[in-house]
């Protein structure tokens, strides 16, 4: 099947850069204000080749406010408090904060609280060169309102925390969300997807198992690094109890060139999550979405449903800009195992 059936690419940007940024990425919308705002990922500097291992981003999170589903115009930067404090003690030891990344907004129906979840990248002047990505957390009644707390997964000598899915409670009262983490063998890392295990959304989480392993799969598109996009309601699509669709955003094996790490293809896939148990059922054979004036990344971050059976899913690409996609559902269940 043609993947122009499966979805329709927005001819227009959702979001530009302006005369502040060259590049903006990872949208998240609010639910609560039906979806009329939302955070951005502005890059206020950036430093080498986006395709070779080494590159740096300096970012800085902003507000975004919506002109129609597929156009929001970047506003003023999103005000946390504690934040200063926070930071400080990640950064001890020589250590600089590049800037928050990765926003994703989640509401809790029960205390009606926003809870904001974000990357916190620490890099550390050292020998090894080290840099811990933490996952951030602020909470607070709107984006007008946030107070940053701990961060809610610290990382460790083994693993790392950033790009959160958040998934439905199971039938214990937990939650298996879905982070990107990492995992080092033989001469490459790897990024994973990894259960992180909620007990309260508010207070630290703890890791769980590695759901997925770009190593232990031979799938091309997504050979050298996964990463969990959202998870689809299932009124949208509906893939059996206690089991959701979601987007995978994958990327091709790295490759030595000269002494230099070069990247690959960065795609956006598909995946069946068991959320019961904390397991991936099934990862897309082939990438489902790789934008037209991709030349090496389409990451997705936020979906929107807008009827039955079609959806706005909003990804960025080049790290640059963000574009809309509307999505047929009838014509994706054809992909689906």
């Amino acid at each position: 099947m043609n993947k122009l059936e499966n979805y329709v690419e927005h001819p227009n940007k959702a979001v530009e850069t302006d005369e502040r940024f060259k590049h903006v990425m990872a949208i998240t919308l609010n639910p609560r204000s039906r979806y009329k705002d939302g955070i951005i990922r502005c890059i206020t500097s950036r430093e080498g080749n986006l395709q070779i291992k080494g590159y740096m981003d300096r970012s800085k999170l902003y507000r975004i406010k919506e002109k129609s589903l597929e156009k929001f115009e970047i506003t003023n930067p999103l005000i946390i408090k504690n934040e200063s404090e926070i930071i400080g003690t990640l950064t001890k030891n020589n250590g600089d904060c590049i800037g928050l990344e990765d926003p994703d907004i989640w509401i809790d129906k029960k205390t009606d609280l926003m809870h904001i979840y974000f990357t916190i990248p620490i890099k550390f002047v050292d020998k090894e060169k080290r840099t811990k990505i933490h996952l951030g957390h602020a909470v607070g009644k709107s984006l007008d309102s946030l107070i940053m707390t701990e961060p809610i997964l610290l990382a460790n000598d083994k693993f790392s925390a950033q790009e959160v899915s958040i998934a439905p409670l199971n039938k214990q009262g937990i939650r298996y969300n879905l982070i990107e983490s990492r995992d080092h063998r033989s001469d490459w890392t790897y990024s994973t997807v990894q259960v992180a295990i909620a007990e309260d959304m508010g207070k630290p989480w703890k890791y769980g198992k590695v759901a997925f392993h770009p190593a232990d799969h031979n799938i091309s598109w997504i050979a050298g690094h996964a990463s969990p996009g959202p998870l689809l309601p299932n009124t949208f699509i509906d893939v059996g109890k206690s089991k959701l669709l979601g987007i995978l955003n994958g990327r091709e094996a790295n490759k030595n060139i000269g002494g230099q790490v070069k990247y690959g293809m960065f795609s956006v896939g598909l995946f069946v999550y068991d959320y019961e148990n904390g397991k991936i059922d099934w990862v897309s054979p082939e990438p489902f979405i790789q934008d037209s004036q991709a030349k090496t990344i389409t990451f997705a971050s936020q979906f929107v449903e807008t009827k039955k059976g079609s959806g706005i899913l909003y990804a960025h690409v080049n790290d640059s800009f963000v574009r809309a996609y509307t999505l047929n559902a009838d014509a994706i269940k054809s992909l689906l195992p």
